[in-house]
């Protein structure tokens, strides 16, 4: 019964970090050491900056506030 129960804290725990996005930089990380293993990463604010700018440049993205 425990293990059914952290099974499915664990599932919860990776379905809310996807359906947020906060595991993006994880799999930019692992796409980055795979692909380009000689490149440096960027940190986590860098690459959280470059998103958002990416995200604020995208006509697709609709309004934005402020």
């Amino acid at each position: 019964m425990i293990t059914a129960v952290r099974r499915a804290g664990r599932w919860v725990r990776w379905y809310v970090r996807e359906l947020t996005d906060e595991s993006a930089y994880e799999r930019y990380v692992a796409h980055a050491r795979k692909e380009h293993p000689g490149a440096s990463v960027l940190s986590r604010r860098a690459f959280e900056r470059m998103r958002t700018d990416r995200q604020e440049s995208d006509p697709r993205q609709g309004f934005r506030c402020c």
